[in-house]
């Protein structure tokens, strides 16, 4: 149970029911985090635009790997709500429930190639408090390996992203 009062359909905006109208009448629900977004117009509508373009758009990454970053970094922040939604977005984008589970049981468990592994690792470490400590010679790693700059730099707002979310949903309580 959420520790803030959220509002239901009816107390949100017009033009956040507007966006939510679609999802209750598909899934007949809205989730928390949606009905934590919806207090503030403006956080929801920045937020939904990180989701778009990050997320949901087709970008320089494939949505397997955006999924195993949402999966991990959600993993990694103890936000057992992101883990169970984005194992479900998961499943609906395709990936497996063996490919999934493998996601949650570390990158070492993982059948990608190493390359992919090593973005995720960077992923991880790009998440915590000392990423201060990521240097150059970790970007040049990536670049040798193949990975542009779009893709590393779409990998971090990505994370930077789950790192907010999960915030928002470990600080209020939600999913509990």
């Amino acid at each position: 149970m959420a520790y803030i009062d959220l509002p239901e359909f009816e107390e949100m905006s017009t033009d956040i029911q507007e966006k939510a109208r679609p999802i209750l009448e598909k899934t007949g629900s809205l989730g928390e985090i949606f009905k934590l977004l919806a207090i503030d117009e403006k956080i929801y509508f920045a937020t939904d635009n990180m989701v778009q373009s990050f997320l949901l758009d087709e970008t320089y990454l494939s949505y397997d790997i955006k999924e195993a970053i949402a999966l991990l970094i959600s993993k990694e922040n103890s936000c057992k709500m992101c883990v169970g939604v984005h194992k479900n977005i998961a499943k609906m984008l395709g990936l497996s429930e063996e490919k999934i589970e493998a996601i949650l049981n570390g990158i070492d468990a993982m059948q990608v190639e190493e390359k992919e592994k090593e973005l995720l690792r960077f992923c991880i470490r790009a998440s915590q408090k000392d990423n201060y400590k990521i240097m150059q010679e970790d970007h040049q790693h990536l670049y040798q390996l193949g990975w542009s700059k779009h893709e590393i730099l779409e990998a971090v707002a990505i994370v930077g992203y789950f790192n907010y979310i999960n915030t928002m949903s470990n600080v209020f309580g939600l999913g509990e």
